[in-house]
């Protein structure tokens, strides 16, 4: 099992924060990662998948699985 590298450590630590203006996120990801915000989420969601983030803070990691199942499970009942 590889361990998290200091990016992830980051992006899980960035996933704890709370934004209340709309957009807000989105420009803080651009500002502190230097990357465009889809490939933000593509590797969000790569993280999530992998023991190691559990391991480091399971509830966080959870959370953020019950809410990718929430919005693919809207996208399929929608799609439909």
């Amino acid at each position: 099992m590889a361990a998290l590298s200091e990016f992830d450590m980051r992006i899980l630590a960035f996933e704890r924060s709370w934004w209340r203006l709309p957009g807000a996120k989105e420009r803080d990801i651009l500002e502190i990662f230097g990357i465009p915000v889809t490939r933000y989420y593509q590797l969000l969601n790569e993280l999530i998948d992998r023991p190691e983030a559990v391991a480091f803070d399971p509830a966080l990691v959870g959370r953020l699985r019950r809410q990718r199942s929430r919005r693919r499970r809207l996208r399929a009942s929608t799609a439909g």
